[in-house]
């Protein structure tokens, strides 16, 4: 074990409380901006009232979503016109999309969303139904940032306005680097600063474990959340693997870097800020003990243990991959008369109404002999494993440590050793030949933001907001008509779920809304991206992506329905594909 930080960093609330709520600042004006909640910010401003300083405590995060639901009267509402800031170090709509949820917030009520000022204020008309019209600017403090790839980020910030101070003391307006800032920076620094080997992996795992106060508030919408400790986690993920990238001399779109297993571990505290990151070995594989479900009705992610048992009683031959804590990855093939079809889940391991839409699928194909099907439930157990011990501290967090491997890397862009993850979906495409792979995956629930590097999360601004159940088809040139009867016959079957039209279309319209439009095509009510490209293996790829990061009852037992019907359909329509051509 090597431990690169370990520091305490006070809590800028408290100090913002030694330093203002005294004597001599009494009749000054104070406002600040912070990553706090906003039991903790009203707690504060009693505290200042009582020794005569007039305080208002904002959040630095989702500024103008707080204003509404702490500050902007909304009973009433007829009209909301918003004109948000539109910055030249940022991308044009990431204020609109800092907004969100707001548009479904507001429902019922008339909204204008239009491009405003460069000066980082949310400007908002609020009109009344007896007429009243009041006049609203939220601050949405920023300031510019050298980022780990030597690149400048806008990104939120702590901040400090007094007015009105005693003695004709002059005017304070500046940003203050708050504890979530300084844990964060100071991370990025030790990384920055080790000296790491020469070749990947440069660890077994990279942990950083923080305990710090924040926010962490439900919204009446979806499974909408505003967590900053979850921001944080995404934030150190993403920023150590870009690092790692660019030390190994990647492009930034690469997913085979291997800088080891890296776990950001962010828990709930009071007081000061702690972190500590150190290099640990992996030890003996740790599953975390999950309670039995029965398959079809689960509503949370079964334990490996229980997808183990539930594999076992599926017929078929017999393979084995190994993952890089030495953890098999099952999978069978069982040979029918009908087109072959690849199912395989878990390949991002924190998607997990995949492994259970699998399994409850496979027990129906497999129950004709006809059916030609190569199966694997889980492709990265270790990942699967870990986003278990990562929910027991955070259970709605949506946990991106867990989506690749212990390597650090993607499942499907690893190594080509039979040995490592990889060599299961090989394995399987050997044995059965299949021309369809049905690769199921998720993507996060509730909206998923990097605020320290500039809030949008670099690479994957796509799937920053839930935008329904979403299918991509991937396809050789030489497939397209196929492919479209693919997805038209999927599609049409998805359908057929109760609710399932309605849950995609209200998501795709606020989606739309705080990101400027629906760059993909919608085939019976489900969102898809049909791409021609010869970089899998198989000419057909159907790629599932439901919002379940991470999501429990009756909506996780909703994504793995649409997940097993997926599989299903496509299945179905592979087999009408290959009879009209044979």
């Amino acid at each position: 074990m090597t431990i690169l930080l370990d520091a305490r960093i006070p809590r800028t609330l408290d100090v913002l409380l030694r330093d203002w709520a005294r004597e001599e600042h009494r009749g000054a004006r104070l406002e600040a901006w912070l990553f706090e909640d906003e039991a903790a910010r009203r707690t504060a401003e009693k505290a200042f009232a009582r020794v005569g300083v007039e305080a208002r405590l904002h959040s630095a995060y989702k500024p103008l979503l707080h204003a509404v639901l702490e500050d902007i009267d909304t009973r009433d509402l007829k009209r909301f016109t918003l004109r948000f800031p539109v910055h030249a170090k940022a991308k044009p709509l990431r204020f609109l999309s800092e907004a969100y949820p707001l548009a479904a917030l507001l429902d019922g009520v008339e909204t204008h969303f239009e491009p405003g000022t460069a000066d980082l204020t949310y400007r908002v008309t609020a009109e009344y139904r007896d007429g009243r019209v009041a006049e609203h600017e939220v601050f949405a403090p920023n300031r510019l940032r050298k980022n780990h790839l030597d690149e400048t980020d806008l990104t939120p910030t702590g901040w400090l306005r007094v007015t009105k101070r005693p003695g004709g003391a002059p005017d304070l307006d500046h940003a203050v680097e708050t504890e979530a800032e300084a844990v964060f920076h100071k991370v990025m620094a030790a990384i920055a600063a080790h000296s790491w080997p020469a070749q990947e992996p440069y660890a077994e795992t990279i942990a950083i474990d923080v305990t710090m106060p924040g926010i962490e508030r439900e919204l009446p919408y979806g499974d909408e959340v505003m967590s900053t400790r979850e921001a944080l986690h995404e934030d150190f993920y993403f920023s150590l693997l870009e690092f790692f990238k660019r030390k190994s001399g990647r492009p930034p779109e690469d997913r085979g870097v291997q800088p080891g297993q890296i776990v950001p571990d962010i828990r709930a505290g009071e007081g000061d800020a702690h972190v500590r990151l150190e290099l640990r070995p992996f030890g003996a594989p740790q599953d975390p003990v999950r309670p039995e479900q029965v398959i079809d009705t689960a509503d949370a992610a079964p334990g490996l243990a229980q997808i183990d048992r539930e594999f076992a009683g599926l017929p078929g031959e017999r393979f084995e991959g190994r993952s890089h804590e030495g953890r098999p990855i099952r999978g069978l093939y069982r040979k029918g008369s009908r087109p072959a079809v690849l199912v395989s889940s878990g390949q991002h391991a924190n998607e997990t109404s995949a492994p259970v839409g699998a399994l409850r699928a496979m027990r129906r194909l497999l129950a004709d002999p006809d059916a030609n099907i190569a199966f694997i439930p889980v492709e990265n157990p270790d990942g699967y494993a870990l986003h278990g011990r990562l929910c027991e501290g955070n259970p709605r967090h949506m946990h991106h440590a867990a989506r690749y491997t212990s390597l650090g890397c993607d499942v499907e862009f690893g190594s080509e050793r039979p040995t490592a993850e990889i060599g299961a979906r090989l394995k399987a495409l050997e044995l059965s030949g299949a021309q369809l792979h049905v690769n199921l995956h998720g993507y996060p629930a509730h909206e998923w933001t990097r605020p320290f590097t500039g809030y949008l999360p670099r690479g994957f601004e796509l799937w920053t907001i839930p935008k329904g159940f979403f299918l991509i088809l991937r396809h050789h040139p030489s497939w397209t008509d196929r492919a479209r009867f693919l997805v038209e016959a999927v599609t049409k079957r998805l359908a057929a779920i109760p609710g399932l039209v309605e849950f995609n279309r209200r998501q795709i319209e606020i989606c739309s809304i705080h990101t400027g439009g629906t760059p993909y095509e919608i085939i019976n009510g489900v969102p898809s991206l049909l791409t021609a490209e010869e970089r899998h293996p198989t000419p057909l790829t159907l790629i599932t992506e439901f919002p379940d990061e991470t999501i429990y009852g009756e909506p996780y037992r909703f994504a793995h329905t649409v997940q097993m019907t997926t599989v299903l359909a496509a299945e179905e329509a592979m087999a009408e594909i290959m009879a009209a051509v044979a």
